[in-house]
């Protein structure tokens, strides 16, 4: 209380921060057990070390400069169903084929697709606007509101023509915009024969 009334506290005693917790010594452990173990937890540090999972956070992130990252997530444990399911279409590819793979090979295509914008470029002099003095001028850039999407249909040996489209079986991969359903029924309806795989193979 006297340190109080003289004007004289410890504005870290204050703030609930143990000063003496991040050190240059623990940072130092800690970056060595990371570096050991990079799928180590903070739990694990901490009772390592004998201090707080918060202290052992701030360190890694604010001192050490790191994060915890994961690589994209593929399927491995299969369940009875995806198993079944990479039988069958299996199953089916091989008996599409049969005795005729270059026939089939030919006859593959898979699509693509991207977004093209369109730009109506302007002059100098069309693209002046009026602007308050500190506020920066427009983006000489920007993106158009007006875009098309732009398909190729690629074949076996090359870009496929509109003769080898009109009698191609297609081979895609799972995005959304190629397994919704109104996907499938117009290429049912345009007539094209749709080959089927599991959802983690890679096209």
């Amino acid at each position: 209380m006297n340190t109080y009334i003289r004007g004289a506290a410890d504005k870290s005693a204050a703030q609930g921060r143990p000063v003496t917790v991040v050190t240059e010594e623990n940072v130092r452990k800690i970056e060595k057990l990371v570096l050991a173990d990079r799928r180590i937890k903070l739990w694990q540090i901490a009772e390592e070390l004998q201090i707080s999972k918060e202290r052992v956070g701030e360190i890694i992130h604010e001192h050490m400069n790191m994060r915890k990252i994961s690589p994209r997530w593929v399927p491995k444990m299969l369940t009875p169903f995806d198993k079944q399911r990479r039988l069958q279409t299996s199953k089916d590819f091989l008996e599409l084929v049969g005795d005729n793979i270059d026939e089939i090979c030919d006859r593959i295509v898979t699509v693509d697709e991207t977004w093209v914008r369109q730009y109506d470029p302007e002059s100098k002099q069309e693209s002046m606007q009026w602007t308050k003095r500190k506020r920066p001028p427009k983006k000489f850039k920007v993106q158009s509101r007006h875009r098309s999407l732009w398909r190729q249909f690629l074949g076996y040996r090359t870009e496929a023509t509109w003769e080898v489209i009109a009698r191609s079986a297609v081979l895609q991969d799972n995005a959304s915009v190629h397994t919704a359903r109104v996907s499938r029924q117009a290429l049912k309806d345009t007539g094209f024969s749709e080959i089927d795989h599991h959802p983690t193979a890679q096209i």
